[in-house]
């Protein structure tokens, strides 16, 4: 069974930072990406940030340079510093694990992160 637990949402004025935490657990995976998506009500969610074990990076267009993703393969874990906040930022942000499993592929997701951002 894989788990994600995220962490580090927050209420944060306009041109502020925070940084998101992931952590997967479980046995029998292995990663294929791993990364954040956000929703806000009404809305569909949408990719902020993704990440492969070899390094490779894919950002959604409004990140505009102001958030980093990294990850720790050695502990299945994956952090998202995000900079120069804005309102519209604002949503729940959800840790996602494309793993494969032998014999197939699957997506985990975390139970979410509220990110506010207001003054």
């Amino acid at each position: 069974q894989v788990q994600l637990v995220d962490s580090g949402g927050g209420l944060v004025q306009p041109g502020g930072s925070l940084r998101l935490s992931c952590v997967a657990s479980g046995s029998g995976f292995a990663i294929n990406a791993m990364g954040w998506y956000r929703q806000v009500p009404g809305k569909e969610r949408e990719l902020v940030a993704a990440i492969a074990p070899d390094g490779g990076t894919n950002y959604g267009l409004f990140v505009k340079g102001r958030f980093t993703i990294s990850m720790d393969n050695t502990k299945n874990t994956v952090n998202l510093q995000m900079n120069s906040l804005q309102p519209e930022d604002t949503a729940v942000y959800y840790c996602y694990l494309h793993a494969k499993i032998p014999n197939n592929y699957s997506m985990f997701w975390g139970q979410g992160t509220k990110v506010s951002v207001s003054s």
